[in-house]
């Protein structure tokens, strides 16, 4: 690999934002047929790079070299014309398109008919979808050109992303946090993927947060922190411990430290809960569970078997259709999602940009969503404007949120910056229960370790925990107890300490807990 050609050199890139050098001469290369991983933690500026490299933003300094030549790249457009295709962590698709309609969005020109004058545009949509087929074939994707892709599960629609960039003939591949939103099983369906791209002379950037993902699947490996690049180095040369202490710069703990479980009352009460998603079709099935205070309860499962529709059942974000829930001794079936907020539970939701943070909100309004209208943030009606920089400004320090000022908008910060956001206020208040669905997605391994301390600070505080994530390595180590979640039914409940990983994924793929 040492000895294949250089296709994309960045050399000095420098990027300068309102109080933040978010690159500081930063050297970056690719070689032809190569996986090189970026890493680094939230706010080091991969994100920053990889936007100057897709032609987002404009460098102040330094310059792009691809295939040896000199380019200055003023617009994605730019970069698709010289081969760069970029797949972000937020999938760009309009879900009610097709995958075909998706893919030629804004490439429609290049098959317009030509046996006419007339102005009006015919959208060759037949040639597309072969075209789609052809990818799908040739590089083991799987996508079907006719489906809706807002019908799709996740890991599909980032196989829609990666044939578009194919589509537009590109031939380096920017993945930006590419599992950040896979189950584990659908991770290793892209890591096959990447490397049947690379074996067809594709080179792709990898950025991500996960160790273990890296040092499977890259060739080399670059660290960045506060801005610039601290080291490089191979799969063969590291371990997953280096690589966490060149990310945060200090010694980083992997595994989760806690004491065993003190369990007491019933928090949490669920009984014989039925749900519909939104195709109307029942994804919660008569679950029945409790969780106690002063412990953790993991619900471990496939993505699509129901979890996300029990988490908003249970915050009162999608309606019961039968089956009670019990807050604290309170029947709270179909209540508000203010009426769960004031019983005491905090939520750390899925979707962090659809039902954690107001956007175009300032963080500072952010950390005060649930208890705005609460004193000490408002008196008789009116926000205390003072109290609200303080506690935002507290907040930001002790979660290490990366921006530089509580009044940034919450979606001007990087998608790890925005989960602290969320974290940050629901972990700061006084609460009786928390939901943490994928807690840690899309962070670095410095906050990871920090979320996981609070988690069980939580625990340890007397605070019941419902905790829903894809991440089996993050269910073993914070729970206590784990329910396995099976075509929207809990097929079987276990002590952490009882059950091993193999059980555990017989179980989430439909194994009856008597035959596993």
């Amino acid at each position: 690999m040492s000895q294949a050609p250089i296709v994309l050199e960045a050399r000095g890139i420098t990027k300068q934002f309102p109080g933040v050098l978010a690159n500081d001469h930063v050297d970056f290369d690719l070689r032809q047929g190569e996986v090189h991983a970026l890493l680094g933690e939230n706010g080091a500026g991969k994100s920053t790079l990889m936007n100057i490299l897709y032609g987002l933003y404009q460098a102040d300094a330094g310059e792009i070299r691809v295939n040896g030549n000199v380019l200055t790249l003023n617009s994605p457009r730019d970069a698709i014309e010289h081969g760069i295709g970029m797949v972000h962590q937020h999938f760009m698709l309009i879900p009610v398109f097709t995958v075909t309609e998706n893919i030629m969005l804004g490439a429609e020109t290049d098959h317009r008919s030509l046996k006419s004058q007339s102005p009006l545009v015919k959208l060759d949509r037949k040639q597309v979808s072969q075209i789609v087929r052809d990818f799908s074939h040739q590089y083991g994707l799987d996508v079907d050109p006719d489906a809706i892709v807002g019908d799709l599960p996740v890991g599909v629609q980032q196989r829609v992303e990666i044939v578009k960039a194919l589509y537009r003939k590109a031939n380096i591949l920017i993945l930006d946090e590419p599992t950040a939103v896979l189950t584990p099983q659908e991770a290793e369906e892209l890591f096959r993927i990447i490397r049947e791209l690379t074996a067809r002379g594709v080179s792709v950037i990898f950025i991500s947060h996960k160790l273990k993902e890296v040092l499977a699947i890259a060739d080399r490996i670059t660290v960045m922190r506060a801005g610039r690049v601290v080291g490089a180095t191979t799969p063969a040369q590291t371990n997953e411990h280096q690589l966490a202490a060149m990310m945060v710069g200090r010694e980083v703990i992997l595994s989760v430290q806690k004491e065993p479980a003190q369990p007491k009352e019933d928090v949490l009460v669920v009984e014989n809960l039925r749900v519909r998603d939104v195709r109307d079709l029942e994804a919660v099935r008569g679950v029945s569970f409790t969780v106690r205070a002063g412990e953790i309860l993991g619900i471990a499962g496939v993505q699509g078997n129901g979890q996300t529709e029990l988490a908003e059942a249970l915050t009162g974000l999608r309606h019961i259709e039968s089956g009670t829930v019990k807050l604290v001794g309170r029947d709270l079936t179909n209540a508000s999602p203010r009426a769960f907020t004031q019983t005491g539970l905090a939520h750390i939701p899925e979707d962090r940009q659809r039902h954690g943070l107001v956007l175009g909100y300032t963080i500072a309004d952010n950390m005060v969503l649930c208890d705005y209208y609460r004193p000490p943030f408002s008196q008789r009606g009116v926000l205390q404007h003072q109290v609200l920089d303080d506690n935002a400004r507290k907040l930001i320090r002790d979660f290490d949120v990366r921006t530089p000022s509580p009044y940034v908008a919450a979606g001007k910060l990087s998608g790890g910056n925005q989960q602290k956001v969320i974290v940050a206020r629901e972990l700061s208040r006084p609460v009786r229960l928390v939901i943490a669905n994928q807690p840690t997605r899309g962070l670095d391994v410095g906050s990871i370790e920090y979320i996981h301390k609070e988690i069980v600070l939580m625990r340890d505080q007397g605070v019941a925990v419902l905790l829903i994530s894809a991440e089996l390595d993050e269910i073993m180590s914070l729970s206590d107890r784990i329910a396995v979640m099976y075509h929207g039914q809990i097929v079987t409940t276990v002590d952490a300490k009882a059950v091993t990983r193999e059980q555990l994924g017989l179980w989430m793929a439909g194994a009856q807990p008597e035959t596993a």
